[in-house]
């Protein structure tokens, strides 16, 4: 069978929508009810399963990374396993510093936007901003007003089939930005469709850690003070300034736009903790995919102790391309943008813990699957038990509870109108996950982290 029935039976689907776009609505995305999107295969005819399977980014019919690299880059450029191809490696920010303020990090992404579509490169940018099916949702832009106000991290589940179905065939050029599963599965998508291959003239990724559900933003808000069913808008990254970057704030907002923004500091928030991976999507424990190897541009935070200090934020940068190459080195020149090259092994420091996941989590993972007579996607990652030490091999296994029991608890706990009967039932998961995650922090940082536990849970 395509194997695209075994990633949605198994709940790996991204909810990307390009099995939706190709069979032309044959299959249906849709948001489930526990708040991320994933396809609908009952009425779709063997055919057109065999054809979605082959741009599913998680099916064993689609090309990988590396070959979709090897045929859409140049051979010339530099490679490496960790990094996929670059044309260069560098930490950036604007140098336009009430900017910043309303950026999530170093202002890069919507900056390079910015840049391609006033100097008629591209004609629209297709990114996800607010607005549509849920708080979010995947929204074309075509002026420089439009790509300010959508700009920063989003954090929640989308789709974007009824974007690209809105563009397709117009004679316009766009540029597509897109965490590492969807770049990948538009150029899959470019493959199939010579249409949408003229159009999409550039793929702008971003690092993904992992995605979430719309229940991420919900329970945040919850904390806040404002239910699921009052929440009109979130803001993922409020920067804090003086602060160290990383140590942002999340801001919810019920009823019109006029009414005032609630925010705390998401370290202080349950769910706020990446390393717990509340409501992560199932297909995120099978992606190996780091540095978005099929975007011509991938962009993502900094987080390089020479950057800590300073509260604007700094990307990280890897460029693919030789025309936005130009467009970053002309800005560099003139002083729009800071610019500082880095090495292969910086780029990979500052996603330590992502490569943990993707790369030594996800060999346990695939082995553990294995072991249990599940189905698995090829992935580049072998599957390994002894890949880390019996204490990681828990915290890896409790990291996966702790995920897959978010979005059923939550979702009960939302039905019944109770927050308290969320942070009850999993507690005791986020407790058991810090018994394992203590034993690997240093001495110095035990304390530390035992303390935040306890006021996050209190």
């Amino acid at each position: 069978m395509p194997t695209i029935e075994q990633v949605v039976q198994r709940d790996i689907c991204v909810g990307c929508g390009a099995c939706q776009f190709v069979t032309r609505g044959e299959i249906q995305v849709r948001r489930n009810t526990l708040g991320y999107y994933s396809a609908d295969l009952s009425h779709a005819r063997p055919r057109s399963l065999a054809t979605a399977s082959r741009v599913c980014p998680f099916s064993n019919e689609s090309r990988n990374e590396d070959d979709i690299a090897a045929a859409v880059f140049p051979a010339e450029l530099k490679n490496d396993p960790r990094t996929g191809k670059y044309l260069s490696i560098a930490a950036a920010r604007t140098t336009d510093d009430d900017y910043l303020r309303g950026s999530s990090s170093g202002g890069l992404t919507s900056w390079i936007l910015i840049k391609l579509l006033e100097s008629g490169h591209i004609d629209g940018v297709i990114h996800v901003g607010q607005g549509g099916d849920g708080l979010f949702s995947y929204r074309i832009s075509r002026s420089r007003q439009e790509l300010t106000a959508r700009r920063k991290s989003i954090y929640y589940s989308t789709s974007f089939n009824t974007a690209l179905q809105s563009i397709h065939g117009d004679g316009q050029r766009y540029a597509l930005v897109g965490v590492p599963c969807f770049i990948k599965s538009a150029r899959l998508l470019c493959m199939e469709d010579p249409v949408l291959a003229s159009q999409l003239a550039y793929f702008i990724g971003l690092v993904c850690g992992h995605l979430k559900s719309a229940a991420f933003a919900e329970l945040l808000a919850w904390q806040c003070g404002i239910s699921p069913d009052e929440l009109t808008a979130v803001d993922f990254r409020v920067k804090q300034p003086g602060q160290d970057p990383g140590r942002y704030s999340f801001g919810a907002r019920a009823g019109k736009d006029t009414s005032e923004w609630t925010t705390r500091p998401t370290s202080q928030l349950l769910g706020g903790n990446w390393g717990h991976g509340m409501f992560q999507l199932n297909a995120c424990n099978y992606c190996d995919d780091i540095f978005a190897e099929t975007a011509d541009l991938v962009l993502g935070d900094a987080w390089l102790p020479q950057y800590r200090s300073d509260w604007r934020g700094t990307n990280l940068l890897l460029c693919r391309n030789a025309l936005i190459q130009q467009l970053i080195d002309d800005g560099a020149a003139t002083g729009e943008l800071f610019i500082q090259s880095l090495s292969v092994a910086q780029a990979a420091s500052s996603q330590a813990g992502n490569f943990r996941h993707r790369h030594e989590g996800l060999a346990l993972r695939l082995a553990d699957d294995q072991n249990a007579g599940h189905w698995v996607p090829n992935k580049r990652v072998t599957p390994d038990h002894n890949v880390v030490g019996n204490r990681r091999r828990e915290l890896i296994r409790r990291r996966r509870e702790l995920s897959r029991a978010s979005h059923e608890l939550f979702a009960e706990a939302r039905e019944q109108g109770s927050l308290a009967l969320f942070i009850d039932r999993i507690t005791p998961l986020v407790q058991r996950y810090e018994k394992y995650n203590a034993a690997s922090l240093p001495r110095r940082l035990l304390g530390l982290a035992k303390r935040r536990i306890q006021l996050i849970l209190s």
